[in-house]
């Protein structure tokens, strides 16, 4: 009785062991199931995972960079096999490409991004490191276990040096090619050199936020203005006014509108005008009130104040007193999205990149692009650092008129 219980204990640890070891070869053929893949076909894509040495083989089901080198090794193997035209072979690329499509559809375009796992090598990024002043950059060397990025520098010169980086958190932004911005927190876990460059290996996340940089940013002041209402259309905009206008008080300001405190209950989709200066430059803005908080107690209003015309000269006096009012940190986090903007308009305005010889060599077809748009912040995995990342570009006071 004894030593069937020994037996049965040593049956159980070994299946267990046994399961530990293939669990992501089940994993992997189970997703190639789903997908509608035979199990004959699973296991060559099993075997093109185990040779190019792919960290999580299930990436060739949802990854279609990762897809696509798989099926270049596919095709020199069966050219070196003399096989590559056999109607096996050729059914099996077509069933390729046909599933490369849908997954590159499904999911890009509905769901974005969820992995920094299916980030491209040569992704340029845009990195901020608490505690040093501005915006680092950097790109994507490797991508398997752990992200190496080239060492981020300033200016083209590596103002951290690597060791410095170990151990630190980070956040990163990046404008994904045909698809959306992204942002993420992650935390660098070592320093080195790969393929003979200085890089840094971070840790991989599932959590990203897909934002877009929005159009303007406000930032707290207490500016005393002259505010005047808009009775008649406005034929010259940069009439001065002499009169006295309601002395009023500017709580913050953006070149796009501003927060007004004024006495008396504020009336809502009134037009007017304020004027003011900043640093010695009068500032002359004309607009709507878009909303009115009413404070019956002292009978006082905060105005919503939407700019609908602001000549140029000024609209830039108030950038530059926004900017430099901003603390350093918000400072960073509005030069990091300016940064990714400026990257996806670079992306949208250069010819479509040439497909690397390797691949096109082997036949391999383009990737299908993801039309898909960048949408507004939009917060679908939320861990802590995510949710931590949305109020501070709250308190950034982004205005959304």
């Amino acid at each position: 009785m004894g030593l069937t219980l020994i037996i049965t204990v040593l049956v159980l640890i070994l299946l267990a062991r046994l399961l530990v070891v293939w669990s992501d070869k089940i994993k992997f053929f189970t997703t190639g199931d789903d997908n509608g893949f035979k199990f004959s076909e699973c296991r060559i894509l099993w075997k093109l995972a185990r040779m190019t040495e792919l960290e999580e083989p299930a990436a060739l089901f949802v990854s279609v960079p990762t897809l696509n080198r798989a099926v270049t090794t596919l095709l020199t193997e069966a050219r070196r096999k003399g096989i590559e035209n056999t109607p096996k072979i050729q059914d099996f690329l077509t069933k390729l490409y046909k599933f490369r499509t849908k997954i590159n559809l499904d999911h890009e375009n509905r769901r974005g991004l969820e992995s920094t796992k299916y980030l491209d090598r040569g992704q340029r990024l845009r990195i901020i490191f608490p505690g040093h002043r501005g915006v680092f950059t950097s790109e994507i060397m490797n991508n398997s276990y752990e992200l190496i990025i080239r060492l981020p520098v300033q200016n083209g010169i590596a103002t951290v040096p690597g060791d410095e980086w170990i151990n630190h958190p980070v956040s990163v932004y990046l404008w994904r090619k045909g698809d959306a911005s992204y942002v993420f927190d992650t935390r660098v876990k070592n320093a080195g050199v790969f393929n003979g460059q200085a890089a840094l290996f971070i840790e991989q996340t599932n959590s990203l936020l897909r934002a877009q940089k929005r159009k303007s940013v406000r930032c707290e002041c207490n500016l005393a203005a002259s505010m005047y209402f808009i009775k008649q259309p406005v034929t010259d905009y940069n009439l001065v006014e002499v009169e006295p206008g309601y002395k009023v008080v500017l709580e913050d300001i953006s070149e796009d509108g501003a927060m007004i405190r004024v006495g008396g209950k504020g009336v809502i989709n009134a037009q007017i005008k304020l004027q003011f200066k900043i640093n010695d430059i009068l500032i002359l803005m004309y607009g709507v009130v878009r909303a009115v908080e009413y404070n019956k107690e002292i009978n006082q209003s905060r105005l919503h104040f939407e700019c609908v015309h602001l000549d140029a000269g000024m609209r830039n006096a108030i950038l530059s007193f926004v900017y430099n009012v901003l603390p350093q940190d918000k400072k960073d986090l509005f030069d990091a999205l300016t940064a990714t903007e400026d990257d996806r308009a670079l992306d949208e305005t250069a010819p479509s990149a040439e497909m690397p010889e390797d691949e096109k060599a082997a036949g391999v077809l383009p990737a299908v692009a993801d039309p898909a748009e960048a949408g507004s912040l939009n917060q679908d995995a939320g861990d802590e650092k995510v949710s931590d990342r949305l109020t501070r570009l709250a308190e950034m006071e982004v205005k959304d008129v």
